[in-house]
């Protein structure tokens, strides 16, 4: 009986990360490899399920060939999958709105790719005038919605039980010669991954 039983959940893990076919408007999250600015990314936001994740971005289909919109490298992109999925070695999990949300999906798209070649967001701080990768989501979907739609909270780049920042965020805003933005609102991607607007149906290798 446990045998039969260990078989059905093998099974369904399979069918979970195997039959998964993106649609415009879902979302990839992933963790990067980003080094030691991951790590600490990783060790303060907790995704679905507990999975970390770094980044993500959003699909978009044009021509039976799959894209990424995504703010990453120096500005904000058009990523083919497969380089997309190049950025990590883990497992990627795959969102997608609940249904009465999907109507929303074109204007988000519309807003973000209007958005390419906006530079990046470097400093991590909301409405500056570039994006980082969730920060890009986020606003795609307030416009689409015309009110919130995912959450910001705020941000801490100290590291957990401690009142001290992560060394790696120190000295990246050292580098940037400013004070980190502790405490300012922001948004993540495990943070995406976890609203209640959206279901993660399933992963991608």
């Amino acid at each position: 009986m446990k045998f039969k039983f260990l078989i059905f959940i093998i099974i369904i893990q399979f069918s979970f990360s195997q039959n998964i076919k993106l649609k415009t408007g879902d979302i990839i999250f992933q963790s990067m490899n980003c080094g030691p600015l991951c790590e600490a990314i990783n060790q303060v936001t907790e995704g679905y399920k507990g999975n970390d994740f770094s980044h993500l971005g959003l699909v978009y289909i044009q021509n039976d060939s799959i894209y990424i919109i995504e703010a990453a490298g120096s500005a904000v992109q058009l990523t083919p999958l497969k380089k997309f999925k190049s950025y990590t070695n883990e497992t990627m999990f795959v969102g997608r709105l609940k249904r009465k949300y999907r109507k929303h999906i074109p204007s988000a798209i519309t807003f973000s790719l209007e958005q390419i070649g906006v530079p990046y967001d470097n400093a991590y701080l909301y409405n500056n005038g570039s994006y980082y990768c969730s920060e890009l989501i986020y606003d795609a979907f307030l416009d689409a919605y015309g009110e919130p739609f995912f959450e910001l909270q705020p941000m801490t780049f100290k590291a957990p039980n401690s009142d001290a920042y992560f060394e790696v965020w120190q000295e990246y805003y050292d580098k940037l010669e400013m004070e980190v933005p502790e405490g300012q609102l922001g948004c993540n991607p495990g943070g995406i991954s976890n609203s209640n607007k959206l279901k993660v149906i399933g992963t991608l290798d």
